[in-house]
């Protein structure tokens, strides 16, 4: 049988970071001999969906691990259970959803929560409800503000971060411009088409934010100037890591420019090559959608010409070559010369392209590059008890579950999609859900307690497995 250490001589192991924000007693840690459910009482619950409740019921007889099927119980309906809020406003549907603990909408994250649930809205006209009342909202979101990350419930409120030195509105609860903030509705909107044939979401007013995410991504190309967009961390002085308004110099090349990255951290090169292979995927996405719904072809023009030449600076720009490791792709540049190699552990990052749809898995730079994402050629991936990858946004020595799915999510091998399962349930901490993060070698000590885009992500993983290599769920404990 393969070992860890075998998997990671062939750069199979994933991984993530982490800052320790929790700890659990040591006897915690320990499975429970019995698995008492951790989701809230159904009379508490944000939102129940039948079709959610009959594959929890499914799933149930199918994974043999109790542990295993106690965490999927757990964890894929979260988002539903404890972070949405729908209602209906003017007779149309709206849904807030908040991270977790912290009590905002973040663009990415409301997208990544509520999109393993895609597949079962054409049979549960509740839930297709609540996916349109979230696309609803994210309309509203970016007519607000297309630079903004993430928002309040209240448009009338103010946020924590309003001595941010940038322009501020009521609403937002932060204001960093990250290139996938834009990315993520796009991919939403285009997977609830897909799935449920529903247009009635991308009426003329969402046909008016997408205008915004154009504009918004062509400002950053920076082709005539900085555009609009300034940032710096309020206090004095400003925080180091953003004292510059504009960034970091870039050479304009044709890729959009990102102030921050997935993780919310500043990027040290703005041009962020897993975001600008994700708008690609986007403004194509975009640009059907645009012909096909909207019957508008000049905009869907501007969406195909776009990802065509942002696509074509990829191909110039972003494959570097490694005297050890050979050609693979960067995480950041800057068109000046510099680059970048390592792997975030949120995504998008290098890792989660083929999940994202931007490049094939059989793409020989993509290989090399996920073998050094799984390795110690990557600054951001650890080894103790547990190896992976991780992110500076949590720091030395820690790894992220969202990293650990997304490896085993994108894996065509048995072992390490067994490795990444097992990885999961041994690290919950003995609290039934995944964590932002946890320390390689006592995962006991985590953060974020509360964080359901991971809890509904390793949902989709388990159900990615049941469908790919249904023997691994149905081994017995110890084997997965």
């Amino acid at each position: 049988m393969t070992t860890r250490r075998e998997l990671l001589k062939l750069g199979l192991l994933t991984g993530a970071g982490l800052l320790i924000g929790g700890k659990m007693p040591a006897h915690a840690q320990d499975a429970p001999t019995e698995h008492p459910s951790k989701r809230p009482a159904p009379g508490d619950r944000r939102f129940s969906s039948e079709a959610v409740e009959e594959t929890i019921r499914t799933m149930q007889g199918r994974i043999a691990d109790p542990k295993l099927a106690w965490l999927f119980s757990n964890c894929y309906p979260n988002t539903l259970d404890t972070t949405v809020h729908y209602q209906e406003v003017g007779g149309k549907p709206d849904t807030f959803v908040i991270t977790g603990d912290i009590d905002a909408m973040w663009l990415r994250d409301s997208s990544a929560q509520v999109w393993p649930y895609l597949p079962l809205a054409k049979s549960d006209p509740k839930l297709q409800s609540l996916l349109h009342g979230v696309l609803n909202r994210q309309v509203q979101c970016i007519e607000l503000d297309p630079y903004a990350n993430a928002f309040n419930a209240d448009p009338d409120t103010g946020s924590q971060w309003d001595s941010d030195y940038t322009l501020m509105k009521r609403g937002i609860h932060e204001r960093k411009w990250e290139i996938d903030s834009l990315c993520y509705p796009i991919r939403l909107g285009y997977g609830y088409w897909k799935e449920t044939g529903d247009t009635s979401p991308f009426d003329a007013r969402w046909e008016n934010a997408m205008g915004l995410i154009l504009q918004t991504f062509h400002e950053q190309q920076r082709l005539n100037g900085p555009g609009p967009y300034t940032f710096q961390r309020g206090g004095r002085p400003p925080k180091p890591d953003t004292t510059s308004i504009y960034g970091s110099p870039v050479k304009p090349n044709g890729l959009i420019c990102s102030r921050f990255r997935p993780s919310d951290d500043p990027t040290k090169y703005q041009f962020l090559i897993p975001s600008n292979f994700f708008a690609v995927v986007s403004l194509t996405h975009l640009a059907e959608m645009l012909n096909a719904i909207r019957h508008n072809p000049k905009l869907a023009t501007q969406a195909t010409e776009m990802a065509t030449v942002v696509r074509t600076a990829l191909a110039e720009h972003a494959v570097i070559t490694d005297p050890m490791l050979g050609k693979m792709y960067a995480y950041e540049i800057d068109g000046l010369g510099n680059s970048l190699i390592m792997d975030d552990a949120n995504v998008p990052n290098l890792v989660s392209l083929p999940y994202l749809g931007a490049v094939p898995d059989s793409d020989p730079i993509y290989k090399t590059t996920r073998r050094m994402a799984g390795s110690i050629a990557n600054p951001w991936y650890f080894e103790g008890k547990f190896e992976g990858g991780g992110s500076p946004h949590t720091g030395q020595d820690t790894i992220w579950p969202i990293a650990v799915t997304m490896f085993g999510l994108t894996s065509h091998n048995e072992a390490e999609v067994a490795h990444c399962l097992r990885t999961l349930k041994d690290t919950d901490a003995g609290t039934g859900f995944m964590h932002e993060s946890f320390n390689k070698d006592d995962p006991a000590h985590f953060s974020r307690p509360w964080f359901a885009w991971a809890n509904t992500l390793f949902g989709e993983f388990v159900l990615h497995t049941d469908q790919h290599y249904p023997q691994l769920l149905q081994a017995g404990p110890g084997l997965v």
